[in-house]
């Protein structure tokens, strides 16, 4: 913990000394009379005060747009200084202090043999405490590295001033669907988690189905049904290389879903019958089946500790889908859902919460099934998937005949969305690279 070397002063006082003459109606002595007015700092509803780094072209716009779209409601107009160090600030708190903004953010970058180095500090603006000290971040001078460095950052700065790690360094994967029936082509794209630098990583003639990302977010695995064939499970690595078939069986096989260590996939499959619940290596081999039950279980999907994994069954009746649990250890199966329709479950990454299809409408409930938030229906039946932090939801709906992928804060911050050409479908968020 540093501290910068200026004298805090939490609010500003003036002292007026009033004659004996205007004094004389309130006062018997003709002795001046000293009295303190208190001006109190106007609240301010932005959070951080986000100064521009010196040097940088590039990751300054990215991180305030990032913090921008949260609950830390960010500026960088009307700033009384532009300083790039807390050294620069020495004699000059007061100034930063009666603006009434808690956070101060100054950096600054420099370029040596094709890397930039990139020195930040957040400083609590009350005391003048700059919180964990100086920060350093080293990246490739090429505007896809400076765009992630600066996705970074703002992961650190809002970590730093709110104690969650940030969500701006994954990115978000997602399928977009252009024609109809035999003339559809499906393509799966990621994009950064701020709606930007989307590309496409695969496309099919035909259906691309359930994008699930591994822990380490560098592969994904999804679904792709071909004209007249059963879907496929495919692992591919999300920034090159070719997919490797990890299903293929003579089945429906569906809803891939990565182990917290990445090492296994849950899927469902109706390859030996009715859908049931299967697990398998990551890298392949014969898969391992879970859920036996007469009627279709789909939809599998991890908890976050790996000790248990949710999943949809029928067996309550044709039409009436439900959530249930089951515990690896002792081979438990319990009922979560408490709605007439329940599909699509999804974990938060402390466990706490699961994304759901609640009829038709995105909703959020808690592990013991009480619906927490309801987002509405999307107009295209599809569960949210929840950020790394779990603070935010991004679920695909749709604008008149385009598809759009929306982002949603669950805590007070900006809900922005992206537009597509096509349908959008199952946007799911992954974890930052390791």
């Amino acid at each position: 913990m540093t501290l910068l070397n200026i004298r805090s002063t939490p609010r500003l006082s003036t002292l007026f000394l009033l004659s004996p003459l205007f004094l004389a109606p309130l006062m018997s002595s003709a002795a001046p009379l000293e009295i303190e007015v208190v001006v109190d700092v106007p609240k301010q509803q932005n959070q951080v005060a986000f100064v521009p780094f010196a040097g940088d072209t590039v990751m300054s716009s990215i991180i305030l747009n990032d913090l921008d779209n949260t609950e830390l409601k960010t500026t960088s107009k009307n700033l009384p200084q532009q300083p790039s160090s807390s050294s620069e600030l020495a004699g000059t708190l007061p100034v930063w202090q009666s603006i009434g903004v808690p956070y101060l953010v100054v950096g600054s970058s420099s370029t040596n043999r094709g890397k930039v180095t990139t020195e930040y500090e957040v400083i609590e603006v009350k005391s003048g405490r700059i919180l964990a000290g100086k920060q350093s971040l080293t990246a490739k001078d090429d505007k896809e590295s400076m765009r992630y460095a600066g996705h970074v950052i703002a992961d650190k700065i809002y970590e730093l001033i709110t104690g969650t790690p940030g969500d701006f360094s994954g990115r978000i994967a997602y399928i977009e669907e252009i024609g109809v029936g035999k003339d559809k082509t499906s393509s799966l794209k990621v994009m950064d988690a701020d709606g930007a630098n989307a590309r496409t990583i695969y496309t099919a003639k035909g259906s691309i189905f359930s994008p699930a990302w591994s822990p380490d977010g560098k592969r994904i695995a999804y679904s792709v049904q071909r004209d007249k064939s059963y879907p496929i499970i495919y692992v591919q690595n999300v920034d090159g290389g070719s997919s490797t078939a990890l299903t293929p069986y003579s089945g429906s096989n569906l809803s891939p879903s990565f182990s917290p260590d990445g090492s296994k996939i849950l899927f469902s499959s109706s390859f030996e019958g009715s859908a049931d619940i299967y697990e398998v290596s990551a890298s392949g081999g014969q898969p391992n089946r879970i859920i036996n039950w007469p009627s279709s279980e789909v939809q599998p999907s991890y908890a976050p500790d790996g000790k248990s994994f949710v999943f949809v069954s029928d067996k309550a009746g044709f039409n009436k889908p439900q959530i249930y649990r089951y515990e690896f250890a002792s081979g438990r199966t319990t009922k979560l859902s408490n709605s007439s329709y329940a599909t699509s479950p999804q974990f938060s990454v402390d466990g706490s919460q699961i994304a759901f299809l609640n009829g038709s409408s995105a909703a959020i409930m808690n592990s013991n099934g009480a619906v927490t938030t309801n987002l509405g229906n999307t107009g295209i039946d599809e569960a949210p998937s929840f950020s790394p932090n779990g603070k935010r939801v991004v679920y695909a709906s749709k604008q008149g005949n385009k598809g759009v992928i929306t982002i949603k804060s669950l805590n007070g911050g900006e809900t922005f969305g992206k537009s597509a050409q096509g349908i959008i479908r199952s946007p799911v968020w992954s974890a930052s690279p390791k």
